[in-house]
């Protein structure tokens, strides 16, 4: 028996997953790393512990799966995407990692802003500090260096270390979200490394998604060196292993944020509304594309209540909350803590409650905040289906929140359309392994995708309601957006 190995590296742990040769998951292990918020409210993470939680997560599953380490075949790897690292040429971290919320480089973002058009056009992205671009010019310009450094998001980071530095190497889906990459050549850009000033020298090699990129012995512990074959941000990894192959599907994966991805197919198309064009992947040199938009805060909204204001012990909490909440409640969360994504691009907005009575509870603030995931995503996808012309008949979820059927139901009727769950979890893992296993030899692309199990929740919502519904949200925004626009006056 060969096994395939993934690594899913996310916004708050690291897990290695096992998977048997008919692509079933068979162990899992991982290991959650610090969550670093300065005064300032800059998000961090420190490198060095992701990598050896990394190390501690692949002992302990081949550990816990009771198989032999010599029948791991080959590794894949999934990450959190536009978190940047910077480290010099001895694998040292010159600087905490910049976690993709954070949004500390946002003066550096407005100091470019004559070029933002340019910027979008070569990249599919709006000029944002949500993006590696921005966050890699504020490590050089706040980080003591000399010129042998390296600059790359979490997947190089790991590549580099777990290769014994050998190897300095990213895949083009994380390549593409760095704001660095050319869309239309597959390469990094001359003309945006020199507006953002970022030697060319000290970022990755760019490859396939299913290139080699290098292999690993994991600090020691397997005997004969294991090769990585496949790499994928984690968004990416999810569409991939969620089967979504095809132009106009659609996937959401609920983490600590949201990405919502549709494929495009091998023809890029620039958003009108608030999207980013990116990579779906690179495999075998053929280029894929998706539209996409991001949300900061999906699960993470869940962790807020639970962590800060202590309103709920666990995400499981929140379905009793809601179940007793005042149906006629109109209150709104607006979860704008490190700004709003995608499609309004607001960076300097603040979240708010809106919409409050003197009845408003614990329940109502709680079913507020799970409703405000759904409506964020909605907005997505009616932008999504704006700019593509095409119709959301479906979109597979996955991730934690996918479990709240409350919230799957609502973002049924939000959205109007169906969703269906995955009752399978680790969706960026999978995607890394069968991408990985199919590379191998190990897996047949069309037997290890012909299954899949879901839970469907169908529109249910009439017109009035549904009417209703969405006022709320829009005023909500709309508020919070001219309060901005106000504070930008002034």
């Amino acid at each position: 028996m060969k096994y395939v190995l993934s690594i899913d590296q996310s916004t708050q742990s690291t897990k290695a997953v096992l998977f048997d040769e008919q692509g079933k998951l068979l162990q899992r292990a991982d290991k959650k790393h610090k969550q670093i918020v300065d005064e300032n409210g800059y998000v961090s993470h420190d490198p060095i512990e992701i990598y050896e939680n990394t190390l501690y997560v692949i002992r302990q599953v081949v550990a816990e799966a009771g198989i032999h380490k010599d029948d791991v075949a080959c590794l894949g790897i999934s990450n959190q995407r536009e978190t940047t690292v910077m480290w010099d040429k001895e694998g040292k971290p010159l600087a905490d990692a910049v976690v993709w919320q954070c949004s500390r480089a946002k003066d550096i973002a407005e100091q470019y802003k004559d070029s933002s058009d340019r910027i979008c056009k070569i990249t599919g992205i709006p000029l944002s500090p949500y993006f590696p671009a921005c966050k890699m010019k504020w490590l050089i310009n706040h980080t003591v260096h000399g010129d042998e450094y390296c600059l790359g998001t979490i997947d190089t980071w790991l590549i580099y270390n777990l290769t014994c530095k050998k190897e300095f190497k990213t895949d083009a889906s994380n390549a593409s979200r760095t704001q660095l990459y050319d869309l239309h050549t597959g390469t990094w850009s001359e003309e945006l490394c020199a507006l953002f000033d970022i030697p060319k020298e000290n970022l990755p090699e760019i490859c396939d998604s299913n290139a080699c990129f290098g292999s690993t012995d994991a600090d020691g512990f397997f005997d004969k060196p294991i090769p990585i074959v496949a790499v994928l941000g984690d968004s990416h990894a999810a569409l991939y292993g969620q089967g979504c192959h095809s132009r106009g599907q659609v996937k959401t994966t609920l983490g600590t944020g949201s990405s919502i991805m549709m494929n495009i197919g091998t023809e890029e198309k620039h958003s009108t509304n608030g999207l980013t064009t990116s990579l779906a992947w690179s495999i075998d040199g053929v280029r894929e594309y998706v539209l996409e938009g991001n949300i900061n805060y999906a699960g993470a909204v869940i962790t807020w209540l639970q962590d800060d204001l202590h309103l709920i012990e666990g995400p499981q909490d929140t379905v009793d909350a809601v179940k007793n909440a005042n149906p006629m409640d109109e209150t709104v969360l607006v979860p704008a803590f490190t700004g709003l994504g995608a499609p309004y691009w607001v960076n300097d907005a603040k979240a708010m409650f809106c919409g409050m009575s003197r009845t408003t509870k614990r329940n109502e603030l709680i079913k507020a905040a799970v409703e405000s995931i759904a409506f964020q995503i909605t907005d997505v996808l009616n932008a999504m289906t704006s700019d593509s012309g095409l119709v959301i008949k479906q979109v597979k979820t996955d991730g934690g929140p996918s479990k709240n059927q409350y919230l799957m139901q609502f973002l049924a009727d939000t959205a109007r359309t169906t969703v269906c769950a995955s009752t399978q979890e680790e969706l960026s893992a999978i995607g890394a392994a069968y991408l990985a296993g199919i590379h191998a030899g190990i897996y047949q692309k069309e037997k290890i995708f012909a299954y899949r199990e879901y839970s469907e929740y169908h529109d249910s919502l009439d017109s009035d309601c549904y009417q209703k519904r969405m006022d709320r949200w829009s005023r909500a925004v709309h508020m919070l957006k001219n309060a901005y626009d106000s504070r930008e006056g002034e």
